[in-house]
């Protein structure tokens, strides 16, 4: 029996499980893509911060506070 127009340009139902198991799916993918995003950003922004720690520690000379006098 040949398809018509119709009948193959619906997609078949889903059940509730399918269906449930397909959202899953496609929420781990979003998930793991900000996790993964997220410790990228997080390994960058560390590089940055010790980078600029290092580079003010050689700028900047450990200066002792001046005591001041006592009344």
């Amino acid at each position: 029996m040949p398809q018509t127009k119709e009948q193959a340009a619906k997609p078949a139902k889903l059940s509730a499980q399918q269906k449930a198991e397909q959202t899953n799916s496609v929420v781990r993918g979003i998930l793991d893509a900000e996790v993964t995003a997220r410790e990228k950003k997080t390994e960058k922004l560390r590089a940055l911060r010790l980078a600029q720690a290092e580079e003010e520690a050689a700028v900047k000379p450990a200066v002792k506070p001046k005591k001041t006098a006592r009344k």
